[in-house]
């Protein structure tokens, strides 16, 4: 009899003490990161200044955004805040501010690192990059290997080379979802979806186990457009033929049969680089050009976070002009409350937009917009706080990133002028709301509910029971008076009928050509072109830029300082991310992750869940 006990004792103090040896162990690791971060804030030296004909490396880290995401370090260590993001800004910065800096000798554009970007966002740094050799002076590109995105970036480089071991993987654009009706199925769990619109397919994935023939006639629309901008400007820049990149994907195997099945060699054949060449020769050639650097070892150069850091006084330099221009940056998911960096809350929106407007120094403000939508509550709340704004007599101006869509037209809408890129995904306008209920998994695992209440609603909102009729039928109710009221928005801030938005609502998406054309846009343009214009609009000559956002306490800078030194920790021993992570997108879509984590306070949606490119 005792020994079964003792067994037990010995497996539960075993237990205990690999808890503790684990606690231990983080605490540890926790500690030694905080004293790491420590030292490098105390003895980095950041006072060094540019070489003189130094080249400039351009290398990106991890996504290009519009705004960096701040997350809770304790809880997101290996979620979000393990993922590197740089500062479209940041990059359109040093590209300008390296064009004039005659310390500056060739640009090197470093792509390996570089992570998810909008074509809109590839538009603007390519633009840069124009300036930049505009001054006369060179880019250089060399990769080992050229993925779509980083290859539209290579190709403006004056010399384009590539490893011979390597390769330039084109695959066009396309719009893959998961589809989960057969799982739930499966699972016998009930999905119940009430939307408007008949291109609003932002729930099919709950619904169907393939995309309906309207949702592929809406998508390959606009998918379209961006290509073709895409092949535009990339074979302009090669000397090329647009239709030179269709032949190259759709005919890969023939054109690698001929060059011996050596992808380096298919790439320079077709003309795709200018030359191969590995590391040490590209090495032999920069130094060639600028000299060796201070040991000997390699070409003159400074990277680019350590270049931006020396630069960045000069970039907040002031003209102490009482005349400025604010910029509000509303990027990511749409959410009620208030949100960090990274996600648009409906109150930190709305305060920065009080902000903006009880500034007498501010004359007028862009609201820069990357977002597919979110909450229809908070997308009203700052739709208003915007109509204020220019109601006391300061003029807004909206800019649209890669999206602008659902809830990110409907915050648009009330602006003095929308200004899109060509290939900015921008309209879906509708609403839906959602939610399951697991009755019959439960049944099936032989769990029952049952009960009584004080209204024909006391189970409402019980998930382990049957959809209320009654719910349902005001649901929808509610849904279609969010759709008119949608509808209205748009009606009011673009001075049409209400049946002209029908015509091209209904959730449709469209690429921000189109949208011009359709009345959703005003003109096209990046964030510096709609700056100049509002500029113009309030008659200011001599004015500064201001982005306004929220003030951040001590404590909470060195949470962020601290949360991305570990995420630059954990994104080097482990690039790839977590695995937890991976196995978790490889099943569940970013956009219905998104949709997972939503939180208007009436389950109402203006969402573009087909907004996100693969």
């Amino acid at each position: 009899m005792n020994k079964p006990k003792g067994k037990i004792r010995r497996f539960l103090s075993f237990f205990w003490n690999s808890v503790s040896a684990l606690r231990r162990f983080v605490g540890n690791l926790l500690f030694l990161l905080l004293v790491v971060f420590l030292l490098v804030v105390v003895f980095f030296d950041g006072d060094e200044d540019v070489p003189e004909g130094v080249a400039l490396i351009l290398s990106p880290q991890g996504n290009i955004v519009e705004q960096k995401t701040e997350s809770v370090l304790t809880l997101d260590i290996f979620g979000e805040a393990a993922k590197e993001e740089t500062l479209l800004k940041d990059i359109i910065d040093v590209i300008d501010f390296a064009k004039d800096d005659e310390r500056i000798e060739v640009m090197v554009l470093d792509l390996r690192k570089m992570g998810a970007v909008g074509i809109s966002k590839l538009q603007a740094i390519g633009a840069g990059l124009e300036r930049f050799k505009s001054s006369g002076k060179q880019v250089f590109a060399f990769g080992d290997y050229y993925n779509q995105r980083q290859y539209y970036l290579g190709a403006h480089a004056d010399k384009l080379y590539l490893n011979p071991m390597g390769g330039v993987m084109l695959h066009g654009f396309g719009l893959y979802r998961k589809y989960y009706k057969t799982a739930l199925d499966k699972l016998q769990i009930q999905f119940h979806v009430f939307k408007v619109g008949t291109y609003k397919s932002a729930l099919e994935p709950f619904l169907r186990d393939s995309m309906s023939d309207y949702a592929k006639e809406a998508n390959l629309a606009w998918l379209n457009i961006l290509w073709n901008y895409y092949k535009i400007v990339v074979t302009e820049q090669r000397g090329l033929d647009p239709q030179d990149l269709d032949d190259y994907i759709n005919n890969i195997p023939g054109h690698l049969a001929k060059a011996g099945g050596d992808a380096a060699v298919m790439a320079l054949s077709l003309g795709l680089v200018d030359e191969l060449k590995t590391r040490d020769e590209v090495r032999e050639e920069l130094i060639e050009l600028v000299g060796k650097d201070k040991d000997g070892i390699t070409f003159k150069q400074i990277a680019f976070d350590k270049y931006l850091s020396r630069i960045r006084p000069g970039l907040m330099e002031s003209t102490a002009s009482n005349n400025k221009i604010g910029i509000i940056v509303a990027s990511g998911i749409i959410m009620d409350g208030e949100q960090p960096a990274g996600r648009i809350g409906g109150d930190t929106m709305a305060d920065l937009l009080v902000r903006a407007r009880e500034d007498e120094n501010v004359k007028a403000v862009v609201v820069r917009i990357d977002s597919g939508g979110g909450s229809a509550n908070a997308s009203e709340i700052i739709h208003r706080e915007i109509e204020l704004t220019r109601r006391a007599g300061k003029p807004v101006f909206v800019s649209m990133g890669s999206i602008a869509a659902s809830g990110g037209y409907w915050i648009a809408a009330p602006a003095d002028q929308i200004w899109a890129t060509p290939t900015t995904i921008t309209g879906s306008i509708g609403i839906f709301g959602a939610f399951p209920t697991f009755e019959r998994s439960l049944k099936f695992l032989g769990i029952t509910s049952d009960g009584v209440g004080t209204t024909k609603l006391s189970d409402a909102f019980d998930p382990s029971r049957p959809l209320n009729a009654m719910v349902a039928q005001s649901m929808q109710q509610i849904i279609e008076q969010g759709y008119r009221r949608f509808i209205q928005r748009v009606a009011e801030g673009r001075n049409m009928r209400p049946e002209a938005v029908e015509k091209i609502a209904q959730g449709r998406v469209w690429a921000g050509t189109t949208a011009m054309e359709l009345g959703l846009v005003d003109k096209i343009g990046d964030l510096q072109d709609a700056v100049a214009a509002l500029a113009e609009r309030v008659g200011l000559i001599d004015y500064d830029i201001t982005y306004i956002t929220q003030p951040l306490t001590t404590r909470e800078r060195l949470i962020k300082r601290l949360n991305r030194l570990i995420a630059g920790i954990f994104s080097a021993f482990n690039p790839a991310g977590h695995p937890v992570n991976r196995l978790y997108d490889s099943v569940i879509d970013t956009e219905i992750d998104h949709v997972l984590r939503a939180n208007d306070p009436a389950g109402l949606y203006a969402y573009c869940l087909n907004c996100n490119l693969q």
